[in-house]
């Protein structure tokens, strides 16, 4: 018996003993095609030489200092390196140890921000439904996710939601995507006039929508709305990358692609490839002004914030990217995955939906194609894929309550950016056998 608290207590999971390149492998010799990168984040596949090497010569250096006392050579090189690499109007860095804590901190600095200019007064947080932020309870009161707050909810603070831009389910009939994405950005500004015009401090949105929805982008001109609307009324623009930035939609930043650039941005995953726990705060100089010339001190931290160990990890991984022209690649075979997904389900009874961008792909199942009706979440449809899935050695990542927190059901591919034509054409066949095979018992 396992001493582990597992996530589910009574699944009998397999050992991991190795992994190499998009291949992992049990301690039965199973070899796993990881076409979900776990949870997005194996951007390099795994053992990768380079960041093996950058982790060894760290470890001979240096393993850890407290950010109270010092700084370090390798987390100074590592934010100089983001932010050559953002888009003007991203300035600061502030580095953690994964998504949760990035986003907790954002919405913190966003809190203090005002609380710096003298605007004590704004104490709201806007966010979407169906969105998911992290886990810890600041992370969660933001998400929309129902079935995650459910229980929780008497520990959350007071957030506020409208509705995602979702054009699959939300948009009506006869109604254009730019007139769709128009009417759902509006709710932001009817929601802000709502609270009151000045006691908002945040709106927080993931920029193409990850686990609780699979991979849904948003439509043309909404991201734009949506910024035109927080600098109306002051309000900072938050935007969740922790499982769809890094490279993964095809730009560095997904929010590259939307031809804006928000306030503060929380990154993770394939930041650091999973080489090593790290995730980070991008934020213009506006906000890190607030507070060098206010209070001197941003009043959050954490013990292994900065560690030295997780930023070589995340800075080798990113000269990996950028060396070897890997966002070239994830475009290339991105294209690939969506054409091959499309050429398999484009009429499969029980596929309604193919979306994303880049190598951030999620196919949304139903019981009928026709009127997009769902399975009942009691069959757990997509449990069931994903159990198919690895018994023909794949990895895929499922989840129900795509529409709502209770009905519904997706699966969201995330290969490595390493990913070849071949194997794309293995990942897309052994998915469709899986999703035939849980399909048919489903129905049964």
């Amino acid at each position: 018996m396992s001493k582990i608290l597992h996530r589910s207590i009574h699944a009998d999971l397999p050992v991991a003993v190795g992994g190499r390149g998009i291949e992992l492998f049990d301690a039965h010799g199973k070899t796993y095609i990881d076409a979900s990168g776990g949870a997005a984040v194996s951007c390099l596949g795994h053992n990768h030489p380079h960041v093996l090497a950058a982790l060894h010569a760290q470890l001979d250096k240096l393993a850890y200092a407290h950010t109270g006392f010092f700084t370090t050579e390798i987390a100074e090189r590592l934010a100089d390196s983001l932010i050559a690499d953002s888009p003007d109007g991203i300035d600061y860095v502030y580095l953690v140890s994964g998504g949760s804590e990035a986003m907790e901190a954002a919405l913190k600095m966003a809190r203090q921000y005002f609380v710096e200019k003298g605007e004590s007064q704004r104490r709201h947080i806007i966010a979407r439904r169906q969105s998911y932020h992290g886990n810890t309870l600041g992370a969660l009161a933001a998400g929309g996710n129902e079935w995650r707050r459910a229980q929780f909810r008497p520990l959350l603070i007071e957030t506020h939601h409208i509705a995602p831009c979702y054009a699959y389910r939300g948009r009506l009939a006869g109604e254009g995507e730019y007139q769709y994405g128009e009417r759902v950005a509006n709710e932001l500004e009817a929601k802000i006039l709502e609270l009151g015009s000045d006691e908002v401090i945040a709106f927080v949105a993931e920029t193409v929508v990850g686990a609780t929805a699979g991979a849904v982008p948003a439509v043309d001109g909404y991201f734009k709305r949506i910024r035109e609307i927080c600098d109306s009324y002051g309000v900072l623009l938050i935007l969740d990358e922790v499982m769809c930035g890094m490279g993964r939609t095809g730009t560095l930043h997904a929010y590259e692609q939307e031809a804006i650039v928000p306030d503060l941005i929380a990154i993770a995953k394939g930041l650091g490839g999973g080489y090593q726990p790290v995730g980070a705060v991008l934020l213009g100089r506006r906000i890190y002004d607030a507070f060098a010339t206010g209070s001197g001190f941003f009043q959050h931290g954490h013990t292994y914030m900065a560690h030295p160990m997780a930023a070589a990890a995340a800075l080798a991984v990113q000269d990996v990217v950028r060396e070897h022209g890997l966002l070239d690649n994830v475009v290339r075979m991105g294209e690939l995955l969506n054409h091959r997904l499309q050429e398999r389900f484009h009429n499969h009874h029980s596929v309604g939906d193919i979306r994303g961008r880049g190598l951030f792909r999620g196919i949304e199942i139903v019981a009928d194609r026709g009127d997009k009706s769902p399975f009942d979440p009691a069959r757990k449809v997509n449990v069931a894929i994903k159990r198919e899935a690895m018994a023909r050695g794949l990895m895929v990542y499922p989840m129900g309550g795509t529409i709502d927190g209770v009905q519904g059901d997706h699966i969201l591919l995330a290969p490595p950016f390493i990913v070849s034509a071949g194997q794309i054409d293995t990942i897309v066949e052994r998915l469709g056998d899986a999703v035939d095979a849980a399909v048919a018992r489903s129905v049964a």
